[in-house]
């Protein structure tokens, strides 16, 4: 899988996200500069999505993972808003079940992997069975080490069977952050966002970094990249996922089907 992104994590290369720009809006000074792209990339990715459900060759999964209010479900919202919902399939993946936590931490997770032919996105993923696990110390350096290992081998086994894996990290300032959540607190109708979570996890911002950087780091492959997306400005975070996600599908070249009648013999 060739792409050509500044924001790809090439493999084996040594990540520190505290070097890297969470401002950056590539060759757009404005919002409003951006806002036709988009529309473009949706359409386009309406048509390629199409075409890819019908020829059902290949799956494509798209992982999201990011800080606290990085803007996992605005990414969703304003990328894929113009694709038909039969042809995508979003997952959820919040502390484990009871039943969930007595399994293997990738048991869970391969439920959801997208059958060919559908587009499944991942809010949040298996990453967070080492991310939070680690920065609560919950497991061991040795245990996260070896939980990366089993997720290289566990997306090398679904790239081998026709899944293609786009990670996005969606990567804000803790400034930013801080003006996101003052905006839930301030806004009534956001109100119902904040949780005791997202206030108690700031303190742990720097362990956060550190997990992620050891992610990044381990687990960009050729077939399952990594890319930092700087996402301080939601629109360009949005230009930057979709350019990347339009890109990846239209290299497939994919075709419709043959159709299984003789469409001229038809008479109605």
């Amino acid at each position: 899988m060739k792409i050509k992104s500044p924001y790809l994590v090439k493999p084996h290369t040594k990540v520190r996200l505290a070097k890297i720009s969470t401002s950056d809006t590539g060759d757009f000074k404005s919002e409003d500069a951006a806002k036709p792209l988009l529309a473009t990339h949706r359409a386009q990715l309406a048509d390629l999505q199409d075409v890819f459900y019908a020829n059902q060759s290949k799956a494509l999964l798209v992982v999201l993972q990011g800080m606290d209010t990085a803007g996992k479900d605005g990414t969703i919202s304003h990328i894929f808003s113009g694709i038909n919902p039969q042809g995508c399939a979003v997952a959820a993946f919040k502390v484990p079940t009871p039943l969930e936590a007595r399994h293997d931490f990738l048991w869970r997770v391969h439920a959801q992997v997208p059958p060919r032919g559908i587009i499944g996105i991942f809010n949040r993923s298996h990453y967070e069975d080492v991310l939070s696990s680690r920065v609560h110390k919950l497991i061991s350096r040795q245990v996260a080490t070896r939980r990366l290992d089993d997720i290289n081998e566990f997306e090398s086994f679904l790239a081998d069977n026709d899944v293609l894996i786009l990670k996005f990290y969606l990567h804000i300032s803790r400034d930013e952050q801080t003006r996101r959540l003052q905006a839930r607190i301030d806004n009534p109708k956001k109100n119902w966002k904040l949780s005791d979570a997202d206030l108690h996890e700031r303190q742990f911002w720097p362990k956060y970094i550190d997990t992620y950087d050891d992610i990044l780091s381990s687990t960009s492959r050729k077939h399952a990249p990594w890319f930092v997306i700087p996402s301080d400005n939601k629109w360009y975070r949005n230009i930057a996922i979709s350019t990347i996600i339009v890109d990846l599908m239209q290299s497939l070249k994919l075709k419709y089907p043959q159709p299984t009648v003789d469409v001229s013999a038809i008479r109605l």
